[in-house]
């Protein structure tokens, strides 16, 4: 690949809701630009972006895929990004490393769900956006319906560069509003100038009248020519629209077909001729680790190294390889590479581009630009790799918390070490996938963002590791608990020849406030039970409280009081008094009318106001309680505590609820005892569980 200044580079993220053709226009653009021979189809799998299994399998984008072309004397750095909100990790990794967006529409579908989540991640970091209404030549195409969608929903400064000449499958060409000329699709991408047909030539003028208009807005000189009715020449409004662009004063809108490769040139000109180059985009911004002083980097490759690694490849034969964004300065294949984030350096393996699988050498990589490196240990997402002189450390990318929950299990014996291997690896790859292990329920559970995303790791772990594993529902970490006092004795004699056992304890049980835990008292007096006893009178209670009298699950918010009983001067031991500690607690909690308690989430749901009245239905339903509701922008927070075994699978079920607009978090709250219907058929479920395994 040949080199290239910073000036000469765009790096563009390619974004949209699911289904909206990002992957085909990437095929396309790459075709135009001669590094195909023939364009490849999703639902052939033969993609440049979609190579892996999973995504062949399932003709949907998984990961994001870095794309170089070269477009007019510059590099194109295009990242393909996954529009299924299950992957979303990709999608806010790769808006860290470009300088501008590409945002997808479909012309029949309009602005979607997918559509606003990616402008609401873009806006937050204040990239440029570009609209492209893609899949103009199919039927039901409607490019105004569209823009007015855009301007209402998304941005009213969403403004078309051009506007379609002819529609659905006689989609044809487009007009050049700011050179107001006509260009007409040729064979494989190609445009040809020609004449504005006559009956649009009112509605483009009036179109190239609001374009100009918002144009000269943004620039006070080119304002006062346009109130004084004088001509703006197209140079000045070409330099203007660039700024404009930059500083998110206005949205361009483009348009044309992936499929049908029209238009695909316009959008590549477009983004080489108006996109920001990594040197027009502002400092970023960091912390000195060693000063904890805030400095910033200027896209300059004399300036001291700087990078963000914004996706990691594991690989179980070729290693690690790490995706990143170079800010600052420039590395070479023979250097060191400082990881400021972790505090630890390695010799830079091979450098490399990337361009979907396909792996190009570097010598090296300087500012502006974006590559990979082989075979480096420490190093993460979100990582900054630094000059060790002048380190620099930049915020970590912001995920969202993952709310799908699942067991995972081994299908093959002793397989559960190559598990949790493969699972810190996929880990690496995902920082949206996390692993906890219950302490209660001793399982392994995996949070992701949805059922989809579970699943394709779960081939990841076949495919990569050789690790076949089930995804079941997982068990709710059920606790017991008293409600009133009680009193028993436990009393534990033995006598089989020689030296016998003998512990003997008096317990009063009392139950303690929600989440107060186990209190142990000790009100012997007289010495009916020596001191040295007491301790294993109190293990045996808390051993005992591992397993409740009701179905067996750990026993909480406690107060056992140990406060009589008697020992053999020869046969009493620790052993003994355990044994008797424990006996009494069973005893005295069977009679202390016991409860089966359940976890309760503190749970926030963000939903459209029209989806109000559907989802607190459905929390009811879920023996949720309404604590509270607040607006936030144009959505409604809905404040709940919500049972958690109502919870496995509600991020599934709320996306359908709100036609994927709603999202949610949750954390723990407290325990709740559980309504007797309900606990009645768990306790007789876990009592049956238990005969089988015995």
């Amino acid at each position: 690949m040949n080199s290239f200044t910073s000036k000469n580079i765009r790096n563009v993220g390619l974004f949209s809701h699911a289904g909206s053709g990002k992957t085909t226009l990437s095929e396309a653009l790459l075709f135009n630009a001669g590094l195909l021979s023939r364009r490849g189809k999703v639902e052939e799998g033969n993609t440049v972006s979609d190579w892996q299994p999973e995504e062949i399998k399932r003709g949907i984008s998984i990961d994001l895929s870095i794309l170089p072309w070269e477009w007019k004397g510059c590099k194109v750095n295009l990242i393909d990004t996954p529009g299924y909100a299950d992957f979303v990790g990709n999608v806010l990794g790769a808006i860290r490393a470009v300088d501008s967006a590409v945002v997808l529409l479909c012309a029949t579908s309009g602005v979607e769900v997918g559509t606003e989540k990616v402008w609401e991640y873009i806006s937050r970091e204040n990239l440029p956006v570009i609209f492209f209404i893609n899949r103009m030549d199919r039927e039901g195409a409607n490019f105004d319906e569209a823009v007015e969608e855009l301007q209402e929903k998304i941005n009213p400064r969403a403004t078309p560069l051009f506007i379609p000449v002819g529609k659905e499958s006689d989609f044809r060409g487009v007009i050049d509003l700011l050179h107001f000329r006509a260009l007409y699709f040729g064979k494989e991408g190609k445009v040809e100038e020609g004449e504005i047909p006559e009956e649009m030539k009112e509605v483009a003028q009036r179109a190239r009248e609001n374009l100009v208009e918002n144009i000269a807005e943004t620039n006070d000189d080119l304002l006062d020519l346009y109130l004084e009715g004088q001509e703006i020449s197209p140079s000045q409004l070409e330099e203007a629209l660039r700024v404009a662009i930059r500083e998110r004063h206005i949205f361009p809108i483009l348009c044309g077909s992936g499929v049908e490769n029209k238009g695909v040139d316009i959008l590549a000109d477009f983004l080489v001729d108006f996109a920001p180059s990594p040197l027009e985009r502002p400092p970023v911004r960091g912390i000195n680790p060693l000063t904890e002083e805030e400095e910033e980097r200027k896209c300059d490759e004399n300036e001291p190294f700087s990078a963000l690694v914004f996706k990691i490849i594991s690989d179980p034969y070729v290693g690690k390889l790490a995706l990143f964004r170079v800010f600052s300065g420039k590395i070479s294949s023979d250097s060191r590479l400082y990881n400021a984030s972790r505090g630890v350096e390695e010799k830079v393996g091979q450098l490399l581009f990337l361009r979907g699988k396909n792996q190009e050498s570097a010598k090296e990589i300087k500012a502006g630009d974006i590559g990979v490196v082989a075979k480096i240990d420490e190093v993460y997402i979100g990582d900054t790799l630094a000059d060790r002189e002048h380190p620099i450390v930049f915020p970590p990318i912001s995920y969202p918390e993952p709310t799908y929950m699942a067991a995972i299990r081994p299908l093959g014996k002793g397989d559960e070490e190559k598990i949790s291997q493969a699972l810190s690896r996929l880990m690496e790859e995902d920082p949206t996938f996390r692993l906890y292990r219950d302490p209660d329920t001793k399982e392994d559970i995996v949070y992701g963002m949805g059922d989809i995303h579970l699943d394709v790791l779960t081939e990841k772990m076949k495919r990569k590791f050789g690790v076949e594993v089930s995804l079941t529902i997982p068990q709710v970490p059920y606790k017991e608990t008293i409600k009133k006092p009680a009193k028993a004795e436990g009393k534990y004699k033995r006598q089989s020849g020689g030296r016998g056992q003998y512990g003997h304890a008096f317990l009063e049980l009392e139950p303690l406030p929600r989440g107060q835990g186990f209190e142990f008292v000790d009100k012997i007096v007289g010495g009916v039970i020596p001191r040295n006893y007491i301790p294993a009178v109190e293990k045996g209670v808390q051993e005992a409280m591992q397993e409740g009298v009701l179905a067996g699950y750990p026993v909480i918010d406690v107060r056992a009081t140990v406060y009589d009983g008697s020992y053999h001067p020869v046969d009493s031991s620790d052993m003994a008094f355990k044994i008797a500690g424990s006996m009494a607690f069973k005893k005295g909690a069977s009679e202390a009318e016991p409860v089966l308690l359940e976890p309760i989430m503190s749970v926030e749901v963000i939903v459209p106001e029209e989806y109000m009245g559907d989802v607190i239905g459905d929390l009811n339903s879920r023996r949720g309680r309404i604590l509270g509701m607040d607006p936030q922008d144009s959505y409604q927070k809905i404040r709940a505590l919500v049972p958690l075994a109502e919870l496995f699978r509600y991020s599934v079920d709320l996306r359908s609820l709100t036609q994927g607009q709603g999202y949610f978090t949750m954390k723990f709250s407290h325990y709740e005892e559980v309504p007797a219907q309900l606990a009645e058929a768990i306790i007789e479920k876990a009592k049956k569980e238990k005969e089988a395994v015995s």
